[in-house]
């Protein structure tokens, strides 16, 4: 169970991982260290989940208190989570994560207009390091992003990095593995698991309030284990494929809406390559996500997943260079041979009609 704790600076209550002995808020940088985690009580009605398999969803903290932020608009208010991580110095090494971190970042703001003291940045180029994605520290902004959300909001999620698969011992997963997230630390602090993002990021999600997950990592078709997928049938149609765990785990919201975009199939790799801009290393998915925007093909969910893979596509069969990953991506043991043509997925907690459903982040 996640429990709350009252950050010792501003107040703001914030959700204390298991076992965890400090915690730093994320607004005003305070830590607040726990003596005893007994002494804490758990926020009022709180119960354990029934469908909580082995990761409980974090009880959404009241929203009373001190401000966190921004104050809230008529329209709701806007938080994102943008991460990037090159693993620099290591054999796993990629070139362009934080170009991905930086560009959604402007985006974000130029476009979207999410005001910049509502994205947390993590990087290996962040001075601050409760910024730098580490494990914790990618756990405590994902749980800062849904924290006090409410009707209106709209979260964002950024993942620019490695991706993996590992061997699932719950019912839930169609293929039998779970997809997953390589922190910087990933070697000795482990993975972030599907589960777990589902778990704080997507169940908590009240209604009104829109999440949206733009991950650009191989193996990341389900990595938010949301219940559907969209696939192009034989006539070149989108239908939605439904894939809720037959063990009957509830991997969707608290009526809220959740999309993922991710950048290729649970069984493919994801690029990092300068095909596509000529210019520098970006991630493939992270690119042609933006370029779609910018060259007005956003008008809906299906335009820009249209626009993606077509231009993925292109740029491979122009010579463009290689669109797919030659890394040695299966970081718990194997190896990807011969590189897998990525194509961009879409996953929801809801079908919707993908040709009419206007795309907004």
């Amino acid at each position: 169970m996640m429990m709350l704790v009252n950050c010792s600076g501003c107040r703001t209550p914030l959700q204390l991982p298991p076992g965890a002995k400090s915690i730093r808020c994320a607004i005003c940088q305070a830590v607040t260290h726990i003596a005893d985690p007994r002494e804490i009580p758990p926020p009022a009605g709180s119960s354990a989940s029934s469908h909580s398999g082995s990761y409980g969803p974090p009880t959404p903290p009241s929203p009373h208190g001190a401000p966190w932020g921004p104050p809230p608009s008529a329209h709701g208010r806007k938080k994102a989570v943008i991460v990037g991580i090159s693993y620099r110095y290591s054999r796993h090494e990629l070139k362009g994560c934080i170009n991905d971190a930086k560009c959604m970042r402007y985006l974000l703001v130029n476009r979207f207009h999410f005001p910049e003291a509502s994205i947390i940045m993590l990087t290996e180029e962040e001075t601050d390091p409760y910024r730098i994605p580490t494990k914790h520290n990618i756990r405590m902004a994902m749980y800062w992003l849904v924290q006090g959300c409410q009707p209106g909001d709209s979260l964002v999620f950024h993942y620019s990095g490695h991706g993996s698969q590992q061997r699932s011992y719950h019912a839930d997963e169609v293929d039998g593995y779970d997809e997953t997230l390589c922190p910087l630390d990933f070697e000795t602090q482990g993975m972030i698991v599907d589960d777990e993002i589902n778990a704080t990021i997507v169940r908590p999600l009240p209604h009104g309030v829109r999440l949206h997950a733009i991950i650009d990592a191989c193996h990341s078709g389900t990595v938010l284990d949301l219940p559907f997928l969209c696939r192009m049938n034989r006539s070149g149609q989108y239908v939605w494929e439904d894939h809720r765990p037959r063990s009957g785990v509830w991997k969707g919201t608290s009526g809220g809406e959740a999309i993922s975009f991710s950048g290729c199939d649970d069984d493919q790799t994801s690029a990092d390559t300068s095909a596509l801009s000529k210019i520098t290393s970006t991630g493939a998915m992270t690119f042609c996500f933006i370029q779609a925007i910018e060259r007005g093909h956003g008008a809906t969910y299906g335009s820009m997943l249209n626009s993606m893979r077509s231009t993925i596509r292109s740029t491979d069969a122009m010579g463009g260079g290689p669109v797919t990953s030659l890394i040695t991506m299966l970081l718990t043991g194997g190896s990807v041979g011969g590189g897998l043509r990525q194509e961009p997925q879409l996953t929801a907690c809801e079908p919707f009609d993908v040709y009419m459903k206007p795309f907004s982040l």
